[in-house]
């Protein structure tokens, strides 16, 4: 399903996806950004830590919410597409979701993270996979296996 909701801007202008991307995280999201976790993602930088952005969203949107906390676009992995001369194709290059996040951390960054925040049941594999796991606002099912896995939960 990830795939399927990048793929279907297929033909549109890359840059008119960002454009949406920014108008719709604007208007629905902003001010639901936890003020903790920008000032935690602020102080994770500061000290030199490598933060990343792993997400199934599609990475226009991904894109525009980490200019709101910090987080350098060259550090995102989010659902992609190839783009052939400004226009959006429906030819995935990565979908993280699931068992795809541990697959996109390893392959992009390299290594196991040191810790990793979710808050859905498609976090669960990545933050099996990190050395610390928060389920942050978790959903009911990732809140159970968090509880299970005595993960910390915010």
């Amino acid at each position: 399903m990830c795939g399927e909701m990048v793929t279907i801007n297929r033909g549109l202008r890359e840059a008119d996806a960002l454009q949406l991307a920014r108008t719709f995280f604007a208007e629905h999201f902003v001010s639901r950004i936890f003020p903790e976790m920008k000032e935690l993602i602020s102080r994770l930088l500061e000290t030199g830590c490598d933060v990343w952005a792993v997400s199934s969203t599609n990475e226009w949107v991904i894109r525009e919410a980490m200019l709101h906390v910090g987080i350098a676009q060259e550090k995102i992995l989010a659902a992609a597409v190839a783009i052939d001369d400004g226009i959006i194709t429906e030819r995935l290059t990565r979908v993280p979701s699931g068992a795809g996040k541990p697959k996109a951390i390893l392959k992009e960054i390299g290594r196991v993270p040191d810790v990793a925040f979710g808050n859905s049941r498609w976090d669960a594999e990545m933050l099996t996979l990190a050395k610390f796991a928060v389920a942050v606002n978790p959903n009911p099912h990732l809140e159970k296996l968090a509880r299970d896995r005595t993960c910390t939960i915010y």
